[in-house]
C-alpha cells in the first residue's frame, strides 16, 4: 500500500468537483490513495427542530446517508480506473475547524480543495474556510481552480532566499522540494521564481543615490537567489529573477495562461491570528489565475 494519501475536501452542494479530478490525476501519477471527505452540519436538525419525516431513520442519519451516497458516486469511477479510494462523512462544525480536525487525525500527504470564481469579477474568491485552511492546515494544501490543467503542467515555486518577513530558510527548500516531487511524478516543468522590491527613498543614507541603492539591493537579492539555486539543477530559462512586489509578479505570471500551479510557503507569526506568505500580500491569493499550493515548514 502506498504511504501517500490525498485527502479531498468535497463540497456537498457542488455539481462539479475539479478537486476530485485533480486529485485523481495526481494519485494515478504518484500511486497515491485518495480519501474523499465531506463535512456537513445543520443546526436545525441538531437542535431537533426538523421533524422526522423518514420512516426508517432520523433526519440527521438520512442526511448523512445522502452524503455517503454522493461520495460513493464520486468514488466508484475512480476505483474502476484502478485507484484506491476511501470515503468519510463527518457531522461537525464550524466547517474550517472540522476539516482541520480531520486533517490532524488522518495526517494526509496532501489536502486538495476547490475554490470558485466570482461570476462578475472573474476572480477567485477564497471563502472563510479557505483562509482558515491556509492558516491552520498542517499538511500541504492544494487549492484547485475551475479551469483544467496541462498534461505536463508548468509549476512555479515562489521563494524568498533573503528570508524577508521572518520566513525560515528551510521553508524555501521545502517549497521547491514539494514542487520538484510533483513535477517529476507528472512530467511537469519546474520553475523557480524570486521577486524583490526596491526600498523607499526614505531608506537612502546621506550621500547615497537612488541608483546606487537600487544596484545594491538588486545585487543582494541576485546573490542570495544564485546561492539558493546551486542546490537545484535547473536551466536558466526555468529560473526567474524579477523586480516587483511579489503579489503583482505572481498575479502577472499566473495570468499568462502558461502556468498551471504556483507553490508558495506560509508562515504563522506567534500571537497573531493570521498568516504571512513570505513577501506575498494576502490579496494575491484571490487574484491568482491558476492553482495554488501552500507549503509550510
Amino acid at each position: 500500500m502506498t504511504d501517500k494519501t490525498i485527502l479531498v475536501v468535497v463540497d456537498p452542494g457542488a455539481d462539479e468537483h475539479p478537486a476530485v479530478e485533480r486529485a485523481a490525476w495526481l494519485a494515478g501519477k504518484m500511486s497515491a490513495r485518495i480519501e474523499l471527505f465531506i463535512c456537513d452540519y445543520d443546526p436545525s436538525i441538531a437542535a431537533g427542530q426538523v421533524s422526522t419525516v423518514w420512516i426508517d431513520k432520523p433526519a440527521r442519519e438520512h442526511l448523512l446517508d445522502i452524503l455517503r451516497q454522493k461520495l460513493e458516486s464520486l468514488a466508484v469511477p475512480l476505483r474502476e480506473s484502478g485507484l484506491e479510494v476511501a470515503t468519510d462523512v463527518s457531522w461537525d462544525h464550524p466547517l474550517g475547524e472540522s476539516i482541520v480536525r480531520k486533517i490532524k487525525a488522518s495526517s494526509p500527504w496532501l489536502v486538495v480543495k476547490d475554490t470558485h470564481h466570482h461570476n462578475v469579477l472573474k476572480r477567485t474568491i477564497l471563502s472563510n474556510t479557505d483562509w482558515q485552511l491556509i492558516r491552520d492546515c498542517p499538511a500541504p494544501l492544494w487549492l484547485v481552480k475551475p479551469e483544467g490543467h496541462a498534461d505536463a503542467p508548468k509549476i512555479y515555486a515562489a521563494v524568498d532566499p533573503t528570508h524577508d518577513h521572518d520566513k525560515p530558510a528551510e521553508l524555501d527548500h521545502a517549497i521547491v522540494s514539494f514542487a520538484q516531487e510533483i513535477a517529476g511524478a507528472v512530467g511537469g516543468e519546474l520553475n523557480i521564481l524570486h521577486s524583490y522590491t526596491m526600498p523607499s527613498a526614505i531608506a537612502l543614507s546621506e550621500g547615497v543615490s537612488v541608483t546606487e541603492l537600487a544596484d545594491a539591493v538588486e545585487e543582494q537579492h541576485r546573490e542570495a537567489f544564485t546561492k539558493f539555486l546551486k542546490s537545484y539543477d535547473l536551466p536558466d530559462g526555468r529560473t526567474h529573477f524579477v523586480q516587483g512586489p511579489a503579489h503583482e509578479v505572481l498575479e502577472s505570471v499566473s495570468e499568462t495562461g502558461d502556468v498551471d500551479l504556483i507553490v508558495m510557503g506560509a508562515v504563522s507569526r506567534s500571537g497573531l491570528d493570521r498568516i504571512f506568505l513570505g513577501s506575498t500580500a494576502e490579496r494575491t491569493l484571490d487574484r491568482l489565475a491558476c492553482d495554488l499550493l501552500i507549503v509550510k515548514s
